[in-house]
C-alpha cells in the first residue's frame, strides 16, 4: 500500500485523556482519548471508494488493505484515538458522548484535497461506549457507505466513505428496540473528512466550564480548519469563524432541502463544524413529498427532525453553538450577527436553488409564491419529489398538461383530486418560463443539473442490504456506480429510479429506521 503522509494535529495539538483504560468513565479536560481498535476475526473488502482511495493515494488491490481498514493492522505514522463531545438530543442536554464506535486512525496530508482525517465506524468499543460493544452491523455499514457516496456525488457537503469491510464476526442488535435482539454480521465503514468536529465538541468543555479546553479547542479548529481567521485578533477571529460555521450549515441544509433529504437525527452531536453531513443513520429521501415526514421510528411522535423542520432545527443547533462559544465574548452581537447570517445565506440559497429546480435562470416577484404553491401540491397530491422535478424538464410549455408529470403520483384518487390545481400551477409556470425567454437548451441543462434521477432511496438500500446478507454484493456494486451519476440517464437502469413499490410503504428498513448499529 502506498505510504500516506501522516499529519495528526488533533491529537498533537489537543490535550489527551491521561487514563488508557478503555471503560465507560467521564473523561475531563480532554478533547480524546488514546483507543485501539479492537481486531476483527477475519476482514474481508466488499466495496470501496475508487475517487477516495485515488484522493489518499491508497491502493485497494494492496494485501494488507482490509487489514489496515478493519483495525487489524497499522501504517506507519497511524494512531488510535476516540473524541470527546457532548450534545443536545432531542432537544435536552444529554451531557458526554463521544466516539462511542468510531475510531480515529490519523490525519493524511493528501496531495490535492488537503487535510483528510480517516476514522473506522465499528472498531470496538471506546470509554464513551456507554456499556455497549462499539461494534457497527452489515446493514448500517452498508447505508453509511452508500449514502456518503451518493451524497457527495449529488454535490451536497459530505464526509466520505473509502471502504466497506465485513469483519467475520457477528454483533448482537435490537433492530427495533422491542425486546427481540438478533444476531448480525459485522462491518466495519472508513469514514474520510477533513476533520469529525462536531457542535457537541465545543459543547462539553462548555458545560463543565472548562473554559481553558473550550478556548484551546477553538483556536485549534480555527487555525487548521478556518485558517483565513487566523490572523484576526481576539473576539474578531471567533465571530468570524462563527458566521462562517452559520453560513456553511445554511448552504447544507438548503443543499437537504433541494434533494429531499432527511437525516433523521439532528442531534449536536451529529452537526459538523465544517457543514458536512455527518453520522448516516435513520436517514431517508422523501418519496411523496410530506414535510412532516420522518425516516426515524424514535422521532415518530413528535417529529422534531421531519423533513420540513430541518433548517429551523439547525437553527436551534446553532443556538446552542452559540451558547457554548458565548464565553469567548463579551457581549452577545457578535453570537446573533451569525445568526441572523444563517437566515440570511439559507433563504437565499433555498431560492436559488429552488429557482433552479424549475429551470429559472433569473428570479423575479412572484417566483417564491410559485414554489410554495408547488410544494403545497405536492403535499396534497403526495407526489413523488424527485421524479416530479425530473419529469417537469419534458413539460410542452406551448401546452402544458399534468399528464408530464403522471408518474409522479402515488395513488390515483390524488391525482384525480389534484388534476384541475395542477393543471392550473402547469400553466402559470409555462408563462413564467416564456417570460424569461431563454433557450430551451439552458432550461433543460439547469434542471436535469439541480434535479437527480437518481437517489438513495431507502428501498433500494434495502434491497442491497438484502442481497449483502445472503452474501451477495452485486446490487450494492450496481446500485453504487448509478450513485456516482445521479443526474445522468443512464439506460437499462431505470428500476433504480422508480417510485417506492407498494410492498416497501411500511417495512422495516424502508419506511421504518431506528438508530440500532
Amino acid at each position: 500500500m502506498t505510504d500516506l503522509r501522516f499529519d495528526n494535529a488533533f491529537v498533537r495539538e489537543l490535550p489527551a485523556d491521561p487514563e488508557i483504560s478503555n471503560g465507560p468513565r467521564q473523561v475531563v479536560g480532554a478533547a480524546f482519548s488514546w483507543v485501539e481498535p479492537t481486531p476483527v476475526a477475519a476482514p474481508r473488502l466488499v466495496a470501496v471508494s475508487t475517487e477516495v482511495a485515488a484522493m489518499l493515494g491508497v491502493s485497494p488491490d494492496a494485501p494488507d488493505f482490509a487489514a489496515v481498514f478493519s483495525g487489524n493492522a497499522r501504517l506507519p505514522g497511524m494512531t488510535g484515538y476516540a473524541m470527546a463531545y457532548g450534545g443536545h438530543q432531542f432537544g435536552n442536554w444529554a451531557g458526554q458522548l463521544g466516539d462511542g464506535r468510531a475510531l480515529g486512525l490519523g490525519e493524511v496530508i493528501t496531495a490535492h484535497d488537503g487535510r483528510q482525517e480517516l476514522q473506522l465506524k465499528g472498531a470496538g468499543r471506546t470509554p464513551y461506549s456507554r456499556g455497549a460493544d462499539g461494534r457497527a452491523v452489515l446493514r448500517s455499514s452498508i447505508r453509511e457507505f452508500l449514502c456518503s457516496e451518493a451524497m457527495h456525488h449529488l454535490g451536497v457537503p459530505t464526509t466520505r466513505a473509502l471502504s466497506l469491510v465485513v469483519t467475520g464476526d457477528e454483533v448482537l442488535r435490537d433492530v427495533m428496540y422491542d425486546g427481540n435482539p438478533a444476531l448480525e454480521p459485522g462491518a466495519i465503514v472508513c469514514r474520510v473528512a477533513p476533520s469529525f468536529i462536531r457542535f457537541g465538541s465545543f459543547e462539553l468543555p462548555a458545560a463543565r466550564n472548562d473554559l481553558d479546553l473550550l478556548r484551546k479547542l477553538a483556536d485549534f479548529t480555527i487555525g487548521t480548519h478556518y485558517p483565513a481567521f487566523a490572523g484576526l485578533d481576539g473576539e474578531a477571529r471567533y465571530a468570524a469563524f462563527f458566521a462562517e460555521v452559520c453560513e456553511r450549515t445554511a448552504r447544507l441544509m438548503a443543499h437537504w432541502m433541494r434533494v429531499g433529504f432527511v437525516h433523521g437525527v439532528m442531534n449536536t452531536d451529529n452537526m459538523s463544524i465544517l457543514g458536512l453531513t455527518i453520522d448516516y443513520g435513520p436517514y431517508g429521501w422523501v418519496d411523496d413529498f410530506d414535510p412532516d415526514w420522518t425516516p426515524n421510528t424514535t422521532d415518530r411522535a413528535h417529529k422534531r427532525y421531519r423533513f420540513g423542520h430541518q433548517p429551523r432545527v439547525a437553527y436551534w443547533n446553532l443556538q446552542r453553538l452559540a451558547q457554548a462559544l458565548s464565553p469567548l465574548f463579551t457581549g452577545v452581537e457578535a453570537l446573533q450577527d451569525g445568526l441572523d447570517r444563517y437566515v440570511e445565506v439559507f433563504e437565499a440559497t433555498d431560492a436559488a436553488f429552488s429557482a433552479a429546480k424549475l429551470g429559472l435562470v433569473t428570479t423575479r416577484e412572484g417566483d417564491e409564491a410559485l414554489v410554495a404553491d408547488l410544494r403545497g401540491l405536492l403535499t396534497l397530491g403526495g407526489m413523488d419529489m424527485t421524479i416530479f422535478y425530473r419529469d417537469l424538464a419534458l413539460l410542452d410549455l406551448d401546452a402544458p398538461h399534468p399528464g408530464v408529470v403522471g408518474a409522479a403520483f402515488y395513488e390515483d384518487e390524488k391525482r384525480v383530486a389534484t388534476q384541475e390545481a395542477l393543471g392550473a400551477w402547469l400553466q402559470r409556470y409555462a408563462e413564467r418560463v416564456r417570460a424569461e425567454a431563454s433557450p430551451a437548451s439552458e432550461r433543460l441543462a439547469l434542471m436535469h443539473a439541480s434535479n437527480p434521477r437518481y437517489v438513495l432511496r431507502n428501498y433500494l438500500a434495502q434491497q442491497v442490504i438484502d442481497s449483502a446478507e445472503q452474501g451477495d454484493y452485486a446490487p450494492l456494486h450496481e446500485l453504487m456506480e448509478t450513485l456516482r451519476r445521479p443526474y445522468d440517464e443512464q439506460p437499462g437502469r431505470d428500476h433504480l429510479a422508480g417510485r417506492r413499490p407498494e410492498w416497501a410503504r411500511d417495512r422495516v428498513g424502508c419506511s421504518m429506521l431506528s438508530c440500532s448499529s
